[in-house]
């Protein structure tokens, strides 16, 4: 881990994987589809805002989880993919990580430098378009930009792709913004 202050830089050996989690506004009720919460506009923009941008900036995935209702919570039966088979695809896109970063100092994605990133291993050709345009408009920092990279190529490896194409951008940067972009939140949805 590297931190990084005006005074200097410190480099910490340090490997952790953050989670943050937050209600929607204050009375934690908000959904685009539920009409439960009465919370006026200014107090959701004023809750949300509570998280900085720099904060926000290092967070790779932002995902909307929707409230789970009584059925869906006493429903039996399976609801998804086995753990198997998860696990399969993704020991699958690890070993195709490995082998594209032989000889490098790198095993994973989120190792790789952005630099490095951009420089030696490229995206389908137009595939980055859309999340440059978002650099160009301000939506994405340069590092908004480098993570969005490294999440498609996450997720080239998980769907068995050479490298990004503009599926996988779409959806690195819907994951990344949080804004829906018309692809399938579901790896599996995509194989």
């Amino acid at each position: 881990m590297v931190i990084a202050r005006s005074a200097g830089v410190v480099r910490f050996p340090a490997k952790f994987l953050m989670v943050l989690a937050a209600n929607p506004c204050p009375c934690g009720r908000f959904s685009r589809t539920d009409e439960m919460c009465e919370c006026p506009p200014s107090a959701i923009r004023r809750y949300q805002a509570r998280l900085s941008g720099p904060l926000l900036d290092r967070v790779d995935l932002r995902v909307e989880v929707d409230r789970v209702t009584r059925a869906q919570l006493t429903e039996r039966g399976a609801r998804g993919e086995s753990t198997a088979t998860v696990a399969d695809r993704v020991r699958a896109a690890r070993e195709r990580a490995t082998a594209r970063l032989a000889g490098t100092p790198w095993r994973t994605n989120s190792e790789i430098p952005g630099r490095e990133l951009r420089s030696r291993w490229y995206a389908a050709i137009g595939a980055m378009d859309e999340a440059e345009r978002n650099l160009e408009r301000g939506v994405l920092t340069a590092r908004g930009l480098d993570r969005v990279l490294r999440v498609a190529w996450t997720v080239a490896d998980l769907v068995g792709h050479d490298r990004p194409d503009g599926t996988d951008v779409a959806l690195a940067l819907q994951l990344r913004t949080g804004v829906p972009r018309g692809v399938p939140m579901a790896i599996g949805a995509l194989t």
